[in-house]
C-alpha cells in the first residue's frame, strides 16, 4: 500500500470512529473525473475541455439587463452599439459600447424574432405574430415596409442591392421585398415554417426550414436545391465563415409532453418559434433527451421525423461543394447560435443550461468556453473591435465574453445523493497548481434535495491534496466547490476530485418467498458433467427423475425438472446499501415455537429441501438475509421473512374397496381413499389395462382427507381385471385391485332334482 492510499485510509478510518449510529463498512466513492461527469455542475469564469480538465476560463460580463425576459435577435451598428430584439413586449433595445441601453423601437406586435442591419444604418425588424416587417431609421422612426398575409416572421437578409428577404412561417413562405417596399413570394418552401436565411457571396439564398429540417441553396430566380435534409426537426441558424463554409445549427422539437415546446403566445393554436417558450411567464425549456448516433448525415422523412433525431441540437459544416460533416452534437443542449474566432475556432450558444462551446483543432474538439446565468444563449456577435458579445433569455441579458482568461473562476458540483444520513471520509483531487495559482476545494452538506439556508456552511479550504477529512456534518447530501484562481499566464487545471463517505447501514430485506410445487427442482445452468440441483448440495434420492420445462423466475436457474420427495423454496431480498448478502434458512412444525436450521450461508435464493428428512405435517421455513460479508460484525444487520404453512407429505393414501355389488347387469364398486397428512387430490381407474380414467368423488368436490367413490360398470363382463390408482395433493400414489369376479355357475341339473 502505498503511503498517499494509507493516509487516506487512515483518514476514512479516523473520521468513521466513534459513530454511534451503525454504517456500512464498505465506503462509496464518489468521482467527478471526465468531461460529462464536470458538465453536471455549475461553472461561474471556468471552461471544461474534451478531456475533462477544469481551468480558467474568459469572464462573461452582464452589460444589460433588458424587462424583457427573451431577447431572440442581436445585431452590430456601424458605432459599436447592439441591438437585440426582443419578446414578450416586441421592443427592440439599442445598447451602446458602455453597456447603457434603451428602447429603440416599440412594436405593435409581441416579438422581434428577426433584425437585418442595410448599408446606411437602417435596421430592419421582423415581428410576430401577424408579422410585419419595419423599417427603422438611426433615429428610431418606423415605418412598415412590408405586411405578409404570414404570421411569423422568423429570418431576414439583406443582399448587396439592398433587396430584403423574410422567412415567414406557418406556410414556409419566403419573400423578396424591394427597398421600396414591393414584396413578392421569392419561394415556397413547402414545410411548415422557413426559420432561418443567409446569403453567400455569390448571392445565392440559403433557407433553413421547420418541420421537416432542410436547408436550401436558391439562385438569383428562386431555383431551390436542398444541400442538406438533416434528421432534426428544425434548421434554427445559419452562419458563414469567411472562407465560404456554411455551420447550420440544428434543433429536435417534439409536439408532446417532454419536448422543446414552440414559443406560444396569446392565441393558443398558433404555432411558432420551435425554440423557447414565450409565453407571458418567464418559463424553462425541456430538451428533447434522445440517444446520440454516430455520425451525421442520415436524412429521414415522414411523419414521426421530428423523433428521429440524434440528440437534442447538432451543428453541420457543409463545405462550397456540397460535402456537410455533423461536427457537434449533444443530448441535452440544444445549438441557438453561431459564432467564429479569428483563429477559425467556432463558438457555439446553447440552451437549457446557458453554455457557450467552442470548437477548435484538427479535428474539432468541444470546449465548454463558459456559462451564463440565464437559460439560453439566442445570439452571439462579434463586434467591431473583436469582442464577443451574447444575449440570452430567461431572464433577457446582453453579456460580454472577455478576449483573455479571467483571473478567478468558481465550480460547483452536482448534488450527491447518499440516499440515507452519511458519515463523510476523505475528500482528494487531481490537479496541477503552478507558482502563482491557487485551488481551493471546500464542501457543503445538507438534508434537502435542493442546497438552501438549512445546509452547512462551506468549510475551510481543505489543505492536503491526496486526501484530507470532509469536516461537513453527517447528512444525506453532500457538494463540493472549486476555486480556481491566478494570473493570465499561470492558470491551475484540475483534473479529478474523488469524495469517499459511508452510508448509514440499512437492514436488507426479504421480500418474497416463493414456495414451488413439491417436487420442481432445477439444474444449475451451464452445468459441467451430470447436472445439479441449483440451490441442493444433499444425496438425490433414488427416485424417478422425469423432466418438465419451464422457469417461474427468480435466481438464475436452469432446466426444471421432478424429483420427488425434494421441495424448492425461492425467495428475492434487496439491500439499500448495495450489500452483498448471505442467507440462513431455518424451519418449524406449525404449532411448535422453536426454529431448526435447514441451511446456513447461502449465497443463492434458493433452496431444496429433501423432505423425507422430516415427519409427515404442516411446516413453515423462516429466511433471514444478512449484509455481514460487507461489513464488519458489530455493524452487520439482518431481515427475515417467514413463509406461509405448506404441508410435507411423503406417505401414500390408503385405498379400501368397502363393497363389490351387481344389479340389472351392472358392478358397482364402492371404494374409500384416505390420506392422514393432506387432501386426497384425485382417483383413477384402469379396466383390463386399458387407459387410465377419472372418478370423481360421490360429493363431486376431492377437497378432504377422506373422499368416497363409486365405480360403475355396465354389463355383464365376466372376470376383469381393474385396478384403481388414487394420489393425494403432495403428488403421493397408492394403488390398489378392484377385481370382479364372475358370477357362480348355476348348478348341474342333476343337483336340482
Amino acid at each position: 500500500m502505498s503511503n498517499r492510499t494509507a493516509r487516506v485510509t487512515f483518514v476514512l478510518a479516523a473520521v468513521c470512529a466513534g459513530v454511534s449510529l451503525v454504517y456500512a463498512a464498505t465506503p462509496t466513492f464518489w468521482q467527478v473525473s471526465n468531461e460529462a461527469e464536470f458538465a453536471k455542475g455549475d461553472v461561474e469564469n471556468l471552461s471544461i475541455d474534451s478531456y475533462g480538465r477544469l481551468t480558467l476560463g474568459p469572464a462573461a460580463t452582464s452589460i444589460y439587463e433588458a424587462s424583457a425576459p427573451f431577447l431572440w435577435s442581436m445585431v452590430s451598428g456601424p458605432d459599436g452599439s447592439i441591438y437585440a430584439g426582443s419578446g414578450n413586449e416586441g421592443q427592440v433595445y439599442r445598447v451602446d459600447a458602455t453597456g447603457k441601453g434603451s428602447v429603440f423601437f416599440d412594436a405593435e406586435e409581441l416579438e422581434v424574432h428577426a433584425l437585418a442591419l442595410a448599408p446606411g444604418g437602417v435596421l430592419y425588424a421582423g415581428t410576430s405574430p401577424d408579422g410585419k416587417i419595419y423599417k427603422i431609421d438611426a433615429m428610431g422612426r418606423s415605418s412598415v415596409l412590408f405586411d405578409p398575409p404570414d404570421k411569423y416572421i422568423w429570418g431576414l437578409a439583406i443582399d448587396k442591392t439592398g433587396n430584403v428577404f423574410a422567412a415567414t412561417g406557418d406556410k414556409g413562405v419566403v419573400y423578396k421585398i424591394t427597398p421600396d417596399g414591393r414584396g413578392s413570394v421569392f419561394y415556397q418552401t413547402k414545410t411548415t415554417h422557413a426559420i432561418s436565411l443567409a446569403i453567400e457571396s455569390d448571392g445565392h439564398l440559403l433557407v433553413g426550414t421547420e418541420s421537416p429540417g432542410r436547408l436550401f441553396r436558391l439562385d438569383a430566380t428562386g431555383k431551390p436545391f436542398v444541400l442538406l435534409d438533416s434528421p432534426y426537426n428544425e434548421i434554427h441558424t445559419l452562419r458563414i465563415d469567411p472562407k465560404g463554409v456554411i455551420y447550420a445549427a440544428a434543433v429536435s422539437r417534439t409536439t408532446g409532453g417532454g419536448g422543446t415546446p414552440p414559443p406560444s403566445n396569446p392565441e393558443p393554436a398558433t404555432p411558432a418559434m420551435p425554440t423557447v417558450s414565450v409565453s407571458t411567464e418567464i418559463t424553462s425549456i425541456a430538451i428533447v433527451d434522445t440517444p446520440t448516433t454516430g455520425g451525421g448525415g442520415a436524412s429521414t422523412s415522414g411523419p414521426d421525423r421530428a423523433n428521429n433525431a440524434p440528440s437534442a441540437g447538432g451543428v453541420y459544416r457543409i463545405t462550397p461543394d456540397g460535402a456537410w460533416d455533423l461536427i457537434w452534437s449533444s443530448r441535452e443542449d440544444s445549438p441557438y447560435d453561431i459564432a467564429f474566432e479569428p483563429d477559425g475556432a467556432v463558438l457555439i450558444g446553447t440552451g437549457n443550461k446557458g453554455k457557450i462551446y467552442r470548437l477548435a483543432g484538427d479535428p474539432l474538439q468541444p470546449t465548454l468556453l463558459t456559462r451564463s446565468t440565464s437559460q439560453q444563449v439566442t445570439a452571439l456577435l462579434r463586434d467591431n473591435e473583436g469582442r464577443v458579445a451574447f444575449t440570452t433569455s430567461n431572464p433577457g441579458k446582453v453579456f460580454r465574453l472577455s478576449p483573455t482568461r479571467a483571473e478567478r473562476g468558481t465550480y460547483t458540483s452536482d448534488v450527491r445523493d447518499a440516499q440515507t444520513i452519511a458519515t463523510w471520509g476523505a475528500i482528494k483531487w487531481q490537479a496541477q497548481v503552478p507558482a502563482g495559482a491557487r485551488l481551493e476545494v471546500s464542501t457543503r452538506s445538507g438534508n434537502t434535495r435542493t442546497p438552501d439556508e438549512t445546509w452547512s456552511d462551506w468549510t475551510p479550504a481543505y489543505s492536503t491534496q491526496e486526501g484530507s477529512p470532509i469536516t461537513s456534518p453527517r447528512a444525506r447530501y453532500l457538494q463540493w466547490r472549486a476555486v480556481l484562481a491566478g494570473s493570465r499566464g499561470d492558470a491551475p487545471l484540475l483534473t479529478s476530485v474523488t469524495a469517499a463517505y459511508l452510508p448509514r447501514n440499512i437492514r436488507p430485506e426479504v421480500t418474497s418467498i416463493t414456495i414451488n410445487p413439491p417436487g420442481t427442482v432445477y439444474q444449475r445452468p451451464f452445468p459441467t458433467g451430470d447436472p445439479e440441483i441449483a440451490g441442493f448440495d444433499g444425496d438425490l434420492p433414488d427416485r424417478r427423475n422425469t423432466p418438465q420445462q419451464g422457469n417461474p423466475g427468480g435466481p438464475n436457474l436452469g432446466r426444471r425438472t421432478y424429483q420427488k420427495g425434494l421441495l424448492t423454496f425461492v425467495w428475492r431480498a434487496q439491500d439499500a446499501n448495495r450489500d452483498d448478502l448471505t442467507y440462513d434458512v431455518f424451519y418449524r412444525r406449525e404449532g411448535e415455537t422453536a426454529w431448526k436450521p435447514l441451511k446456513r450461508a447461502l449465497t443463492d435464493e434458493i433452496v431444496v429441501w429433501d423432505t423425507s428428512s422430516v415427519p409427515n405435517g404442516r411446516y413453515v421455513i423462516r429466511v433471514v438475509a444478512s449484509d455481514a460479508p460487507s461489513n464488519a460484525p458489530s455493524t452487520a444487520l439482518t431481515g427475515a421473512l417467514e413463509s406461509t404453512a405448506f404441508d410435507i407429505d411423503n406417505t401414500p393414501p390408503v385405498i379400501t374397496v368397502t363393497s363389490v355389488t351387481r344389479q340389472a347387469g351392472r358392478v358397482t364398486i364402492a371404494f374409500e381413499v384416505r390420506d392422514d397428512s393432506s387432501n386426497v387430490q384425485k382417483a383413477e381407474y384402469s379396466l383390463d389395462g386399458d387407459r387410465w380414467q377419472t372418478i370423481y368423488p360421490k360429493d363431486g368436490i376431492p377437497d378432504s382427507r377422506l373422499e368416497q367413490f363409486e365405480l360403475v360398470l355396465d354389463g355383464e363382463p365376466g372376470a376383469h381385471g381393474v385396478i384403481i390408482r388414487a394420489a393425494d395433493a403432495l403428488n403421493n400414489i397408492a394403488s390398489a385391485r378392484g377385481d370382479v369376479a364372475s358370477p357362480p355357475p348355476p348348478p348341474p341339473a342333476s343337483s336340482r332334482r
